[in-house]
Order: structure tokens, then C-alpha cells, then sequence
């Protein structure tokens, strides 16, 4: 039986289903990149200017309050989000690593650049700064303020308000007044200062 004419099929065959695998759709994709000439716009551009109004995924920033620290073109006096005790240790972390250079860990201005000639900040325990609404430090911290720049770019909406609630509590610690304190607080407290030393204990005298 003479073979070769189904050799001959077999192979014809074979050839067409590898000419149809080197097809290189996948490769040669119907797109233009960035920048690249284009034929079919009249500018022969291939990158088009958005339409106005355009928000990138993720950028609708619709909570002004919380974007900016201001509605209606005043500073926001409560906070745009819950305040916590996760929200204060988190602020207390960012304010350490970002603010404290200049304006050291208690807010007073005396940071380690203030002490090698960088200009000193106002003290956060002035009364002018406590009695500054929450949104005024959140925009000072987006737009930075006479010389200190913008952190916008290193801190993130959620943290410069977690910044802002740990300074308040900065001021609230420094100028805290027993009245402050509830009935029950207060009692505790007169109660620990009250309370005799351990038997043996002797006062401290700042010598051994």
C-alpha cells in the first residue's frame, strides 16, 4: 500500500495548524501608546486631554471636611472622623517621626533642628494655637506654613488627623485643669496624692 499520498495529507494539514498559531494578535495589539503619533485623531495626537471634571478612581475626595480641613470656607472645629485610642497612638507615632524635629515631643518648639538654627515654631501650648480649630492645623499640615513645607505628600488625609488629634491632646496635657476631671476622677486623684508613703521609704532627694 503505497503510503505516501496520507503522508503527504497529514503533513499539509500539519502545516496549516502551525500557520494559524503564528498569527500575532496577542502581540500586535490594536492600542496606541502614550504620547505615540495617531491617524485617527486630527491632531495626529494619541493622548487626549481628559474632559472636564474627571476624578482618577480613588481621587473623588467628595468629604471636603475631611480633604481639606474646611467647609464653607471656614476651618472645621470637630474632626471628620471617630477619635480613638488607635487614632491617638497612631498620631502620636506620625507627630514623633514628622513633627518633633522641630517641634519637639511636647509641642513646645524646641526640637533637635530648632537647637542647630532652624527657625523655631510657635509652642502648640500658646493660647492662640489652643484655641485653633482642628481644620487649621489639618490645612497647615497640607499646605505647610511660612517656612515649614507641605507634608501632603508624605502624610496621608488619616494621618494628619490623627496628628491633630494628638496634639490636642499634647495641649490638653500641658494645661489640663483639675475642674476638667470628673467628680469621680477627682476624688481618685486626691485620694493617690493623699495616700502615705510605704513604710521605710524615704523622700527623694536627687542624691543617692
Amino acid at each position: 500500500m503505497n503510503r505516501r499520498p496520507l503522508v503527504r495529507l497529514l503533513l499539509a494539514l500539519a502545516a496549516v495548524v502551525l500557520a494559524g498559531a503564528c498569527r500575532q494578535d496577542m502581540h500586535n495589539q490594536p492600542k496606541v501608546k502614550p504620547l505615540s503619533q495617531s491617524d485617527f485623531f486630527a491632531d495626529g495626537q494619541s493622548s487626549r486631554t481628559p474632559p472636564a471634571d474627571t476624578v482618577a478612581r480613588g481621587f473623588l475626595r467628595a468629604d471636603k471636611a475631611f480633604y481639606t480641613g474646611s467647609e464653607g470656607g471656614e476651618f472645621v472645629s470637630a474632626f471628620p472622623l471617630k477619635i480613638d485610642r488607635q487614632v491617638l497612638q497612631r498620631g502620636e507615632e506620625r507627630f514623633d517621626i514628622f513633627c518633633s524635629p522641630c517641634h519637639d515631643r511636647l509641642g513646645t518648639g524646641h526640637g533637635m533642628i530648632v537647637r542647630r538654627g532652624y527657625k523655631q515654631p510657635p509652642s502648640f501650648h500658646d493660647d492662640r494655637l489652643r484655641q485653633a480649630k482642628p481644620g487649621y492645623f489639618f490645612d497647615v499640615i497640607t499646605n505647610g506654613f511660612n517656612i515649614m513645607p507641605s507634608y501632603a505628600s508624605q502624610i496621608p488625609p488619616a494621618d494628619r488627623w490623627a496628628i491633630v488629634a494628638y496634639i490636642r491632646a499634647l495641649q490638653l496635657s500641658q494645661n489640663a485643669q483639675l475642674t476638667d476631671l470628673s467628680a469621680k476622677d477627682r476624688d481618685a486623684l486626691k485620694a493617690a496624692t493623699a495616700a502615705p508613703s510605704p513604710a521605710g521609704a524615704k523622700p527623694e532627694s536627687g542624691h543617692e
